[in-house]
């Protein structure tokens, strides 16, 4: 298994579509084969209008998934550019610094000569232990398995014109108000199994609970006016992760606590 971290940026000359298609230079082709795990990873914020949009102003992690295909032909570059399609995509909830709290080092293994420079690649491989280190700060179970996909999320694209030059970007949007409204109702207790991060971790865990869509965004025919008391349901990192366990099957509240008894 191969792991690798991928930058999405803000503002960037690619059609990227976060969680589904990426773009990249060629040089980087080693690194994106089918089944290799990914993290997406943004860099410091530098367009204040995109806050909105990012989990935090700075450099961090925001998601893992899989690369699906090998790379195609990018036919709108000229240079021999690249894409892969992705899949997979579970976003986290919380930004992951790049620094490990614990330790106060860089999470992934930079060398002391390319401190500044690691950054600007924007394909790193990485080890299975940062891969690791990083969906636990996510407070994620381990996902490399095909079908765990998270479903709480919608992703659009837009697209800037100025001058000669037109950007694209990508960016997932989430109604956190929501997600407050959902815990406010329901609690930050695990819906299926009622474990609790505050009361098993202290302080540090407290509030800390995955927010499900009882049903998926991806089955929405269009918008859909969502009730936190009916639609949301807290649910733990394990039972979110086995809701999602089989690609063609979200289970139910009923079907997960059937599995629990």
């Amino acid at each position: 298994m191969n792991y690798t971290v991928i930058t999405e940026n803000d503002v960037s000359q690619w059609l990227d579509k976060t969680g589904a298609e990426y773009h990249f230079p060629k040089r980087y082709a080693k690194h994106l084969t089918p089944e290799t795990v990914v993290v997406y990873y943004k860099g410091k914020l530098k367009d204040t209008s995109f806050r909105p949009h990012r989990l935090s102003d700075a450099p961090h992690y925001f998601g893992v998934a899989t690369i699906e295909t090998p790379p195609f032909e990018d036919n709108s570059s000229d240079k021999g550019d690249l894409f892969v399609k992705i899949e997979n995509f579970t976003p986290f909830d919380t930004p992951i610094n790049i620094k490990d709290p614990e330790t106060g080092d860089y999470i992934e293994e930079v060398l002391p000569n390319r401190v500044s420079n690691h950054w600007r690649d924007g394909v790193r491989p990485t080890s299975k232990s940062v891969y690791e280190r990083i969906v636990g700060l996510a407070g994620l179970p381990g996902i490399e398995q095909k079908g765990q996909l998270g479903d709480d999320y919608s992703f659009s694209s837009f697209r800037e014109e100025g001058g000669k030059k037109q950007v694209y970007s990508t960016r997932y949007e989430r109604d956190k108000k929501l997600r407050d409204a959902a815990i406010q109702i329901h609690g930050d207790s695990c819906k299926a199994c009622g474990f609790n991060f505050g009361e098993a971790y202290g302080q540090h865990g407290q509030g800390f609970i995955h927010v499900h869509h009882v049903v998926p965004v991806s089955e929405y025919n269009g918008k859909k006016q969502v009730d936190p008391s009916m639609d949301l349901v807290p649910l733990c990192a394990n039972c979110h992760a086995m809701v999602h366990r089989r690609p063609n099957q979200t289970l139910s509240m009923d079907e997960l606590k059937a599995l629990l008894s």
